[in-house]
């Protein structure tokens, strides 16, 4: 007997993803997230990533089927196959975030969690003046740049890459911290760092330098500083083809030219 039975499909609402929903609940059942077995989300990276936020209280499996344009955390799109019996022979990765609590200018504390990554970005003309700590102890006194971000090995292909920082293995117990257009220190390419430390970021000049800090896709205007950790014990399940692994994925990125 198949140890998933329920699917429940959820699509991003583009035009692609419309039609594979259709196309989908012409041949299997919909039922809701809370009683499915497994989540089927149809859309890019983006959408994947909505879905994790919307439903980490289900602790359902996630498939998902690129509907949008890169899709890396996402399976390959096929409509011509067993569904039931792909998502039964996949792969389960487990994916931990990471949780940050933001205080902006008011006082105010937000709490969220990111899979990709946690970021602090100047909100001006000019860049910002912050102080780096990890584990209570300031480590970077002045770090002059257009911001920093601390990336999960799973978000170290995003946005950490693209800001130069380096490609995390997926089973690898690091995190990335790494600047964002530095200009003093100018050495400073950003520091592995192991994932049970906490990390903390302050705005040192808020009134005239202010910075935005987010987690993902939720963002707090005026921060003056977020404090950043994991939390191993609180996992999300995604699933993948057992040729479509994501820690090869992550591997290969590495020899991307």
């Amino acid at each position: 007997m198949m140890k998933y039975q329920k699917l429940a499909f959820l699509k991003s609402g583009s035009p692609k993803s419309e039609e594979a929903y259709n196309l989908l609940l012409a041949k299997h059942e919909n039922h809701s997230p809370e009683d499915a077995d497994v989540i089927v989300a149809l859309g890019g990276d983006g959408f994947l990533l909505q879905v994790l936020h919307t439903y980490p209280h289900l602790d359902k499996p996630i498939f998902g089927m690129n509907r949008g344009t890169l899709g890396f955390l996402l399976n390959e799109y096929k409509d011509d196959v067993d569904l039931l019996e792909r998502i039964n022979h996949s792969q389960d990765v487990h994916l931990c975030p990471i949780s940050v609590d933001i205080e902006d200018d008011q006082g105010e504390h937000f709490h969220y969690k990111a899979y990709n990554e946690v970021s602090v970005i100047r909100y001006s003309g000019q860049s910002a003046n912050l102080q780096i700590s990890v584990n209570g102890k300031v480590t970077l006194e002045h770090l002059n740049a257009d911001g920093v971000l601390v990336a999960t090995p799973a978000g170290s292909t995003a946005y950490n890459f693209s800001a130069h920082g380096p490609i995390i293995p997926l089973n690898a117990n690091l995190l990335a911290l790494t600047p964002v257009s530095p200009f003093r220190p100018r050495r400073w390419k950003g520091a592995l760092l192991p994932n049970d430390v906490t990390i903390e970021i302050k705005n040192l000049d808020p009134t005239k330098r202010p910075i935005g800090a987010a987690a993902d896709s939720k963002e707090v205007k005026n921060a003056v500083h977020a404090k950043v950790w994991q939390d191993k014990k609180d996992t999300r399940h995604l699933l993948f083809d057992q040729d479509q692994s994501l820690e090869d994925r992550i591997m290969l990125e590495q020899f991307s030219i």
